[in-house]
């Protein structure tokens, strides 16, 4: 039987969707230095991260804010943690470090490249102060961590990993049960081949535990790695299954998003996201947009993942 997971300096706080989890770094020898929190989850849960990181402080200062990747899932709770910490020393906000790629795009606040608009997902502007460049180490609360590129589910992404103890923050380049969305397939962008060189990159790493963007931390890394690429091969044999279970990613993370919504409320914002038509044309579907959407809420509503109330008009609610 396998140790406990209870990697020394480390606090996972283990989110329910829509929010990712949140890793706080601290120096376990030193209980007043600044501790490091890896990503905030989505903004509807905003003020339960900024009281769950609190809690865990445990009176610590915040130093610093990382990122793993920019979708709202990860980074909706940055703005809400600058509003409630100040940076050491200093009357400024925490400061906050992103992957290099989208870094530009923070700066300006281009939802576009961010990708909030293309998806139709809220995340609040905040403010950026450094880059997390793949190919560094971190000294992070005493500890060192390598920064690793993870390109795939998202082409920016990074995984940190600490040697000392193999232990990886994968994002969401790998789950106990397979792996993130691979987004830029949703744009033409060919990116299934970058899922397989990271999972690969994993592979060789000596990692004991995987902390997962969702879910709980695992240490069956060769099991996972093999559920993973039987779904990437699976997506590479039938990318159209890939574009379409992306559709319905989407339009259950906006039911999460609402919580409850009536349904051609539903089917008004589907219309209106950029990226679902991208969905509808790259699993080869033919016909309206609502169409598609009217069909994917129907297929979810009988697989048991939406709940609905009533008649054509009513309330849908994520079961």
């Amino acid at each position: 039987m396998s140790a406990p997971f209870a990697p020394p300096g480390l606090t996972l706080l283990e989110r329910g969707w829509l929010s990712s989890n949140n890793i706080l770094l601290h120096d376990p020898a030193d209980p007043a230095a600044p501790a490091v929190l890896v990503d905030s989850g989505h903004c509807t849960h905003a003020a339960q991260t900024v009281a769950l990181v609190h809690h865990a402080l445990a009176g610590r200062p915040l130093g610093r804010i990382l990122n793993t990747h920019l979708h709202s899932d990860h980074c909706g709770g940055n703005a809400a943690l600058q509003r409630a910490h100040r940076a050491p020393g200093s009357r400024g906000p925490v400061p906050i470090s992103v992957p290099p790629g989208q870094a530009d795009a923070v700066r300006r606040w281009d939802e576009q490249v961010l990708s909030y608009a293309p998806t139709g997902q809220r995340c609040e502007r905040y403010e950026l102060d450094g880059v997390l460049p793949p190919g560094v180490e971190l000294e992070v609360t005493g500890q060192r961590w390598d920064v690793l590129a993870a390109p795939g589910h998202d082409p920016d992404a990074v995984m940190l990993f600490r040697s000392a103890d193999g232990v990886l923050i994968a994002g969401d380049a790998l789950w106990e049960n397979g792996f993130g969305v691979v987004f830029p397939e949703l744009d033409g962008i060919d990116a299934f081949d970058e899922v397989a060189q990271t999972l690969a990159l994993i592979e060789r790493l000596p990692v004991r535990w995987v902390i997962p963007g969702h879910g709980a931390p695992f240490g069956d890394i060769p099991a996972a790695l093999a559920r993973a690429r039987t779904r990437l091969a699976g997506h590479q044999a039938d990318p159209r299954k890939h574009a379409r279970h992306a559709a319905k990613v989407l339009l259950k993370y906006h039911l999460m998003e609402e919580r409850e919504q009536p349904w051609d409320e539903v089917l008004a914002w589907a219309a209106s996201t950029p990226l679902l038509a991208s969905c509808q044309a790259r699993a080869g579907v033919a016909g309206p947009l609502l169409d598609f959407a009217t069909q994917l809420l129907e297929d979810l509503v009988a697989a048991g993942a939406l709940g609905r109330n009533g008649a054509e008009n009513a309330i849908l609610r994520d079961a």
